[in-house]
């Protein structure tokens, strides 16, 4: 489809199982997103016990991730919208996951919640305009206030978020199960 955007990733399933343990909010995207091309019993199993290695910890990513992108942004000689609304996107996430314990990395979604009313503004630049679509240095100035704001939301979160430290053994013990289930018996071998 003209102007569709996407990206397909594939992982090792103990490579991914790994990741999943070490609080990487990437592969809990991926896993929890809403738009799935096949799935399988195995799939579901996965994604509920993701959901049990929801930690605060998560937040570390969310950070981590935001400050790779508003670096991106800021070091560039004509600062381009997307990686700001990277940087949007991933303290949003960040933010909604501390405070309800699920995933939702839609930034139309998350902004029904944020209203944060030039998101919308950036949103049609990005869209209308050519992939490399700049901004001036007041804008820069502004979006740095916001984003500096956000991070300290971020932050308050994970100070005051009521998920959990660590997954639990049980569920560590069930994606190790997984694993070998998988490993034996693949429940895909190949799309036909």
């Amino acid at each position: 489809m003209e102007g569709l955007e996407m990206d397909i990733v594939s992982h090792d399933a103990r490579k991914f199982i790994g990741m999943l343990l070490k609080k990487n909010g990437y592969v809990l995207e991926q896993l929890l997103s809403p738009l799935v091309v096949l799935t399988t019993p195995e799939h579901e199993e996965l994604k509920a016990l993701a959901r049990a290695c929801i930690t605060r910890h998560h937040s570390h990513h969310y950070l981590g991730f935001a400050e790779t992108q508003w670096r991106l942004f800021s070091s560039e000689e004509s600062p381009r919208v997307k990686p700001l609304l990277y940087t949007y996107r991933v303290l949003l996430t960040g933010i909604h996951l501390m405070r309800s314990g699920e995933i939702e990395a839609n930034l139309l979604t998350l902004n029904e919640e944020f209203r944060l009313p030039f998101l919308q503004d950036l949103i049609a630049q990005k869209l209308s305009g050519p992939e490399k679509a700049s901004l001036n240095g007041a804008e820069i100035s502004f979006h740095e206030v916001k984003v500096n704001r956000l991070r300290q939301e971020l932050e308050t979160a994970h100070a005051t978020t009521r998920l959990q430290e660590l997954p639990s053994e049980e569920t560590r013990s069930r994606l190790s199960k997984l694993l070998v289930r998988l490993r034996l018996n693949p429940p895909v071998r190949g799309i036909q």
